[in-house]
């Protein structure tokens, strides 16, 4: 398939403007697009950790959700000679990197809708006041902590943190994948029971719990989901591109006093 004509067809659901919002850094990232693509790799960030891997498959284009280079590329290079290496590394081996994170996380479809989906959410929405944050209503009412087990099963982690400061019965549900702790406010107005999102700092954690609100911190990593719905994405565009999923991000392990 013709490169262009794939990335105009995402472009078009996920849109770089949606990035630009954000302040974002997305799409080329190291490279050149190639006149074809045939074969993609997909995967939530490109690092060292699946270098030899990508280096083996040599696909035509590797998408990910995380930019590889994200903000300035001599302020990152400066800051981090380990990404400057690895970029290099990349274009010695003539493989390009291709990032789609916010325009992926607003856009119709994207990652936020694909958690909502996966929680099965009824009647979903885009939050008042927000671009990407998702609301929708569960099928039954549920305590709060079933709830944060039927999340932790549904998104497909190990834990999450909860805090348990709001309604103890859980029905209407908001979540922003990633790090959009700072958000919950706009969730709790639009009359959300919890949300849910990561990477809560500690100052963000006692502004909730003196909120009165519920609030569960799931790992970064759930935004893995982004690899098979892109895939889906893709492959309804055209069925005959060789989609290749690297799912190699764990979430830490806890240790538990016991």
């Amino acid at each position: 398939m013709k490169t262009k004509i794939l990335l105009a067809k995402l472009a078009k659901r996920f849109p770089k403007r949606l990035a630009k919002m954000n302040h974002d850094f997305v799409g080329l990232m190291v490279g050149k697009l190639p006149n074809e693509v045939n074969k993609i790799v997909l995967c939530l960030d490109c690092d060292w950790e699946i270098f030899d891997k990508i280096k083996e498959i040599h696909p035509d284009l590797v998408l990910t959700h995380h930019p590889l280079i994200y903000g300035y590329r001599s302020k990152v290079f400066k800051r981090d000679p380990s990404k400057k290496e690895l970029c290099e590394a990349l274009e010695k081996e003539q493989i390009s990197v291709y990032s789609m994170h916010t325009n992926f996380d607003c856009g119709i479809g994207g990652m936020n809708d694909s958690l909502a989906e996966a929680l099965c959410l009824h009647n979903v929405e885009i939050v008042p006041n927000t671009d990407m944050m998702r609301g929708g209503e569960l099928e039954k009412e549920m305590d709060v902590k079933e709830f944060a087990q039927y999340a932790n099963k549904c998104l497909n982690v190990n834990y999450s943190l909860l805090i348990n400061k709001g309604n103890k019965k859980i029905k209407r549900v908001a979540i922003v994948g990633g790090a959009g702790s700072g958000w919950w406010t706009l969730a709790k107005d639009a009359g959300y029971d919890i949300y849910i999102s990561g990477d809560a700092p500690h100052h963000v954690r006692r502004e909730i719990v003196n909120g009165g609100y519920n609030y569960l911190d799931m790992p970064h990593e759930i935004e893995k989901i982004f690899m098979p719905s892109m895939k889906k994405i893709i492959n309804e565009i055209d069925d005959s591109v060789e989609i290749i999923i690297i799912d190699h991000e764990k979430e830490p392990e806890p240790i538990i006093v016991k």
